[in-house]
């Protein structure tokens, strides 16, 4: 009897981005990868790097696994910038996924749709930022919440996958990662979070000596 051997660890990905195999989950995360718009991510880390030297906030939101990163990513904005050299000079970051009691209290007495519009409503200024994480780019709350920054004057920066779904026209900057693989997106919009706080951080660096010349008058 003639059996096929198989070749566990490689296949080809399908056409929706679909793999079944560790090598090939990772070889289609290369290829996306190298397809990422690298000057859009740059122009981020600039207007985040603009906002810590003008003093703007920035406010970031997601659900799920991009609610996790909505934390991360203003931990390492909010930590990481301060340099020790010039600690009073901070990067303004909050991230609306944190805030349980108040998050669930606007769930529970609205709907869910309302819970990062309404704490926006509160917070967010003219000139501030608003960071949108959804891979979808549809959910109802970041689309909502979008609008009302949009509304107040913020600068809508977004995170995206598939093709940017309804958040993508309401965002001044949109990342799309070009896949229809959720997990793919969610992969890379860590990677872009962790890129973004790297060049932002080290703009910072190469700035402190006019922050400290302008802190001693």
């Amino acid at each position: 009897m003639n059996h096929e051997r198989l070749s566990p660890g490689h296949n080809t990905p399908d056409m929706n981005g679909n793999t079944n195999s560790v090598r090939g989950y990772f070889e289609l995360h290369g290829k996306v990868l190298r397809e990422l718009p690298h000057t859009l991510i740059e122009q981020i880390s600039l207007q985040l790097l603009q906002a810590y030297q003008e003093g703007r906030r920035v406010y970031l939101f997601g659900n799920g696994g991009s609610a996790a990163l909505a934390s991360h990513f203003a931990c390492d904005l909010g930590k990481g910038t301060v340099l020790p050299r010039n600690p009073q000079k901070r990067l303004q970051v909050m991230s609306l996924t944190d805030n349980l009691p108040l998050l669930t209290a606007w769930a529970n007495d609205t709907s869910y749709d309302q819970v990062f519009a309404e704490q926006l409503r509160n917070l967010i200024q003219s000139g501030d930022i608003a960071i949108a994480i959804s891979a979808s780019g549809n959910s109802p709350n970041v689309v909502l919440a979008l609008q009302v920054a949009r509304e107040l004057g913020a600068l809508n920066i977004g995170l995206s996958g598939y093709q940017g779904g309804k958040m993508k026209a309401l965002c001044d900057l949109c990342v799309v990662v070009p896949s229809d693989n959720m997990q793919i997106i969610e992969d890379l919009h860590v990677g872009i979070a962790h890129a973004v706080f790297t060049v932002v951080r080290h703009r910072i660096c190469d700035l402190a000596p006019e922050f400290m010349q302008a802190a001693g008058g």
